[in-house]
């Protein structure tokens, strides 16, 4: 009796030794196929959750005018490799920016936003492009566009096959065909910031996670669902920018 009882022991270590008996990844889905000719056949694959992969590498806007503060703390934080959250920089826009325009338009500007990298020790500038110049961009950029008739701020990822990627504060990661973008990209302006001597992590480059195209359907369906009251921006942002000596324009070599 001993030695079947130490005959099992035995059996199951070497079982366990032999068999991978890690903890099993959270989000692992096991699915088995129809026959094949060696048989059913069986993967495991991990399962991503749509609100987590919707919203990765993106600062979530906390208030209805905030998309400006929340664009910016994206790509310093995603592209820059700082470790901000949005309300230090909702703080560091007020200081440096002009406080008094900010509460009467209740939303950040680009000149505000400018201010306050330089207050960083980051180089920024404003432009005004054309699409051929989003897709020679070198880095992410912030974007004012009209959406749905809110002023709103969207950071530029990148460009590919004709779609525009963007890290929307309220959305996510979604991205806009070429046609519906140049349509809301309002006045064609730019911000860059630049990352300097140090070099920058950017990860709001694309993968292959990214490759998934949404159509204007199902945007405007998120964008009411979502974020009903995009933030309100005031029309004369750019010309604000353009006094403090920040717009430039792109001139194509």
């Amino acid at each position: 009796m001993i030695e079947i009882l130490l005959g099992s022991l035995l059996a199951v270590v070497g079982f366990t030794e032999t068999v991978d008996t890690k903890p099993v990844r959270e989000g692992t889905v096991n699915l088995t196929y129809g026959l094949t000719p060696a048989g059913q056949l069986r993967e495991s694959v991990v399962l991503e959750p749509m609100n987590q992969l919707q919203f990765r590498n993106v600062i979530r806007q906390a208030y209805d005018y905030s998309c400006g503060s929340a664009a910016l703390t994206t790509l310093l934080d995603y592209y820059l490799g700082r470790n901000l959250e949005e309300r230090q920089v909702m703080e560091g826009l007020l200081h440096y920016g002009e406080a008094e325009k900010i509460a009467e338009r209740r939303g950040f500007s680009l000149l505000d936003m400018k201010r306050f990298v330089a207050a960083l020790g980051y180089e920024s500038g404003g432009f005004r492009a054309e699409f051929d110049d989003l897709e020679g961009l070198e880095h992410p950029a912030i974007v004012p566009i009209e959406y749905a008739g809110f002023k709103h701020f969207v950071v530029v990822r990148d460009v590919r096959d004709d779609h525009v990627f963007v890290a929307d504060p309220a959305l996510g990661n979604i991205s806009f065909t070429r046609a519906r973008f140049e349509a809301v990209w309002d006045q064609n302006v730019l911000f860059i910031v630049y990352p300097g001597d140090n070099p920058s992590i950017n990860a709001l480059a694309l993968d292959e996670r990214d490759m998934r195209l949404v159509d204007d359907r199902t945007t405007s369906l998120l964008a009411f669902r979502e974020f009903p009251q995009l933030a309100k921006f005031s029309q004369n942002q750019a010309a604000e920018l353009g006094s403090g000596g920040g717009i430039q324009y792109i001139r194509r070599k």
